[in-house]
């Protein structure tokens, strides 16, 4: 089974490759700016906006699946165009696809979680980005598994962990929003699951994520205490207090997937304990 990545060299992507190099599948990946260092890896460059390259990429490597793990943030040509025509290439060749999308694409205005039976509302560029990836996907390549997650933490490494190292030395402005809530999920429990997954060949939209809701200022407390850093030195504000756009609680509703998978999704307090 040869596994290729979308987005190899970021953060899930170097954690896709990790998880299944370790299990012996064999790995290819595709790169934007520059190519990751996990060894025994065909590395493709790919710009998801050049659907010639997309082809040829597939038919270099002939992969049994294709995980999609990269991120355009809010460049539509990207982040919702990109999704379509992998899953178009794909669906043609007769491959699975899996695709993460983002619990971006809900308003967080519906008061309670948000299983896999809920419509995308969202009401950021991204979100609406990643919410037309899932259309697109789900149009071109029925047979594809679209699994929504939330924030991604990992033992250090991650974008949010950085953040949160450089509010409390200062050198970021802003702060961590206590009415922001989200479900963090560690990168290898969310890895495992992408897996897991792909192994089995799963359709439909599947959500993993972190069995714990926390706000980010709750989650930003956790990290410092992990990591050492002084918690106090960590700026708490209300993202209702600014004009920045975003969602205030998204919970995603992870018990359908969850029961149909081994991986178990832990919460945040059980992932970042201290020691």
């Amino acid at each position: 089974m040869t596994v290729l990545v979308i987005g190899g060299s970021g953060f899930l992507g170097t954690e896709l490759l990790r998880q299944a190099r370790s299990v012996g599948r064999s790995t290819a990946a595709t790169f934007n700016s520059r190519p990751g260092n996990t060894a025994n890896t065909s590395w493709h460059h790919l710009d998801l906006q050049d659907h010639r390259r997309i082809d040829e990429v597939l038919d270099v490597v002939q992969p049994s699946v294709v995980i999609n793990s990269s991120s355009g943030n809010s460049n539509w040509a990207v982040t919702a165009d990109g999704p379509g025509r992998i899953a178009q290439c794909a669906a043609r060749r007769g491959i699975h696809l899996v695709h993460v999308s983002s619990d971006a694409v809900f308003s967080g205005s519906r008061g309670s979680g948000y299983d896999e039976m809920a419509l995308p509302d969202p009401v950021t560029p991204y979100g609406a980005a990643k919410g037309a990836a899932e259309t697109a996907v789900r149009l071109l390549h029925p047979a594809a598994a679209i699994v929504r997650t939330s924030l991604i933490i990992g033992d250090g490494g991650s974008g949010h962990e950085r953040v949160v190292h450089e509010l409390a030395d200062g050198t970021r402005s802003g702060a961590l929003f206590t009415d922001d809530v989200r479900c963090p999920v560690h990168v290898a429990d969310l890895a495992a699951a992408l897996l897991e997954l792909a192994t089995s060949r799963v359709a439909g939209i599947a959500h993993v994520a972190g069995s714990e809701a926390l706000t980010r200022y709750e989650l930003g407390l956790l990290i410092a205490r992990r990591d050492g850093l002084d918690p106090s030195l960590l700026p708490a504000g209300r993202r209702a207090d600014t004009r920045l756009p975003g969602a205030l609680d998204v919970r995603l509703d992870c018990r359908a997937t969850q029961q149909r998978l081994s991986t178990r999704f832990r919460g945040a307090r059980a992932f970042l304990r201290q020691g």
